[in-house]
């Protein structure tokens, strides 16, 4: 958002991180844990610290710490709107990645009555090792699920909705043509702004081109990490280049759609390849930015923490992305894709 003068205007960058609540301003999510693709969320805080000397060695095992730092502790929001959101979703059978990917903020965005639709089931195709979604083979869509998601996003009062999926590569289209359903019927019957966060489509054109037809306000895909750590964090069906490759050609098809794309951090990447993934994004016109860390889903099974990353840390890395060009930027321990969705979409 720029000023009279001519400056951006940036999102203040989430430190805290106990009982103070996050501003929603009924925005359809906060918790935006993404597609099970590819969402940053990583899971609620089950996470132990690995820190070690060698943390930028992809396959290095680093040491157990313990306990979490005192930033990721924060207590439970109290109140009854939790319920009404719960209790809606399971009313209209519609799934979250709140849920779904045990998103640390699932509870506040519940109490807000907010959170990011999941579409396509909720078994994902892709085995990637952050995400808490489960995987496997999907069951066939839902063709009602339009209509749900916009009698949801109607009965919560939602001004922005945020809609992820899982990855459905065993659908010719990767589930675009039901983006592009679901964009129209939630814009049908609220007028609201919508963001979508989606796989990668492995890189169709045909595919991209139908979810930006519908013209979503905000296209999110997220980067999640780092190049050298793709394969091991993605698993080996996702490709950097794509990535890069989806959010350039997304403001070709049409420029006035703002992209957007995060990145988990603590998987023992170093700042250096972090500002060289910024830079790449920036090369290719991204608008926003949203960097949180990576919580592992369980002790089992998922990736493990190698560090976690300070406030302050996140903090500076958030400034220097604002210096990047990056018009918003949310920078933060609990930040998630989502994190300020209508403000980012707004500005």
């Amino acid at each position: 958002m720029s000023s009279s003068s001519g400056e951006s205007k940036s999102l203040p960058t989430f430190h805290v991180l106990g009982s103070e609540p996050l501003s929603h301003e009924k925005s359809g999510g906060c918790c935006g844990g993404g597609n099970c693709e590819g969402g940053g969320c990583g899971g609620g805080g089950h996470a132990h610290d690995h820190h070690s000397a060698h943390d930028d060695a992809e396959h290095e095992e680093p040491q157990l710490v313990g306990r979490l730092p005192r930033w990721l502790k924060r207590e439970v929001p109290k109140g009854n709107a939790n319920h009404f959101t719960a209790n809606l979703l399971e009313e209209l059978r519609l799934e979250t990645v709140c849920d779904n990917a045990r998103c640390p903020n699932r509870m506040e965005c519940y109490s807000q009555k907010t959170a990011t639709f999941m579409i396509l089931g909720n078994v994902c195709t892709r085995p990637c090792g952050f995400c808490a979604v489960s995987r496997g083979r999907p069951e066939a869509l839902e063709g009602d699920e339009p209509e749900r998601l916009a009698e949801a996003a109607h009965r919560l009062g939602l001004k922005h909705v945020v809609i992820t999926s899982v990855t459905r590569d065993d659908l010719p289209d990767g589930g675009a043509d039901h983006f592009h359903r679901c964009i129209q019927a939630v814009r049908e019957r609220t007028g609201a702004t919508i963001e979508v966060l989606t796989p990668d489509f492995i890189d169709n054109d045909d595919a991209v081109r139908c979810v930006v037809a519908a013209r979503p306000e905000v296209f999110n895909h997220n980067t999640e990490t780092v190049p050298r750590l793709y394969r091991r964090v993605r698993g080996p069906k996702s490709n950097y280049q794509w990535t890069l490759h989806l959010l350039k050609r997304i403001k070709e098809l049409d420029p006035t759609i703002k992209t957007k794309s995060g990145l988990m951090l603590g998987l023992g990447e170093t700042e250096e390849e972090v500002l060289e993934v910024l830079a790449d994004l920036r090369g290719v016109d991204c608008d926003f930015l949203t960097l949180g860390q990576y919580l592992q889903p369980s002790e089992t099974r998922y990736l493990r923490v190698v560090r976690y990353v300070t406030p302050e840390e996140f903090d500076r890395l958030g400034e220097l992305a604002r210096a990047m060009g990056f018009s918003q930027v949310a920078s933060g321990p609990f930040v998630r894709s989502s994190y300020h969705a209508r403000e980012m979409a707004e500005s």
